[in-house]
């Protein structure tokens, strides 16, 4: 493999390259059995217990957007990374790097955000840590959020163990946070009332998990749903066949991201989760889901399949179909 030259862009954008930068990076000098799956959160084993445990950096411009801000999306984002792993919150961190000059007003506004979000999730973020750097080194605020929650004993969700004939449902409608937070930063005066779906999900993984069958969840965040499904799909050696018609998306954020020239299933969401459940239990997971504030929207969108080469096959709504690979480049920088 060969040696990293310079860190660009891309690198952050969930993608193809943040894999690479992983690989040839981090996993060279971290590797270890806990961090080798590379899910959303690692499982740490304790005498008579197992961990879930995650941390994540927002780097979000503007730090403040319709339906939520970088707090918010920092609280939500960490509590999320665990329920995907089916771990109950236990606790989070925060540190923050500010700027010299930063608002005292609006540090206080996203204080206020993250506790309200930490509230919402019933946890609470019990330790943290602050440093100031000159004016013109950083960029206002950016946030670090780490949690840890409990994996109840019996419960096991892996990528790995997506089966042939298991059903995708996503949890509601893709990318309204990365075209909020696009159309707050550019001013692009997008109409139809587009909103961050950033929330704390771990009530409806919750929920989803009381039935059997469930085999893995993901947090569809960075990359979008493409790159989460890639990722399943290298896990686990299977295709993954999503059905055009439907995946759901707003159409107030359809329209936009065919005004922007964007494709809904690689924008970043902050409050959607991808669930892979077995045939059979699908149609009672769905109803779980939907009847949760969160989930109303939830949808099945596909199936996985055993197949000579694994990848994602995406059936278009004209009777065609094409391979979508993870996200190449960066679509929107700053945007979690």
């Amino acid at each position: 493999m060969a040696v990293l030259d310079k860190v660009v862009l891309a690198h952050g954008s969930g993608g193809r390259l943040s894999r690479e930068l992983v690989e040839q990076v981090f996993l060279k000098s971290f590797s270890n059995p806990a961090l080798a799956p590379l899910e959303d959160a690692a499982e740490v084993k304790i005498p008579g217990a197992t961990l879930a445990f995650t941390t994540d950096s927002y780097v979000v411009t503007p730090v403040e957007f319709p339906g939520a801000d970088i707090g918010r999306v920092a609280v939500c984002g960490t509590v999320n990374d665990l329920a995907v792993k089916g771990a109950r919150p236990l606790a989070l961190s925060a540190g923050f790097i500010l700027e010299e000059g930063f608002s005292g007003a609006l540090l206080a506004r996203i204080a206020a955000s993250m506790r309200r979000a930490a509230d919402e999730a019933g946890v609470k973020i019990v330790t943290g840590d602050t440093k100031v750097v000159e004016r013109g080194k950083a960029d206002g605020v950016f946030i670090n959020t780490s949690g840890v929650g409990l994996i109840p004993k019996g419960r096991s969700l892996s990528s790995a163990r997506v089966k042939h004939g298991d059903v995708i449902i996503v949890s509601g409608g893709l990318a309204d946070h990365g075209v909020a937070v696009m159309n707050a930063r550019d001013r692009l005066g997008l109409q139809g009332g587009i909103k961050s779906d950033a929330a704390p999900l771990n009530g409806l993984a919750e929920a989803v998990l009381r039935v059997r069958g469930v085999r893995a969840m993901r947090d569809i965040t960075r990359g979008g749903l493409a790159t989460v499904l890639n990722e399943v799909s290298g896990a686990c050696r299977l295709t993954a066949e999503i059905e055009e018609n439907s995946v759901p998306v707003s159409p107030a954020t359809r329209n936009a991201c065919a005004l922007l020239g964007l494709d809904p299933m690689y924008v970043a969401n902050e409050g959607k989760i991808a669930v892979f459940v077995a045939a059979a239990a699908a149609p009672a997971a769905l109803k779980a889901m939907r009847a949760h504030r969160y989930g109303r929207g939830a949808a099945i969108v596909g199936r996985m399949l055993k197949e000579k080469k694994p990848q994602v096959r995406l059936m278009t709504s004209i009777g065609g179909s094409r391979i979508m690979l993870m996200l190449e480049g960066e679509q929107l920088p700053r945007i979690c």
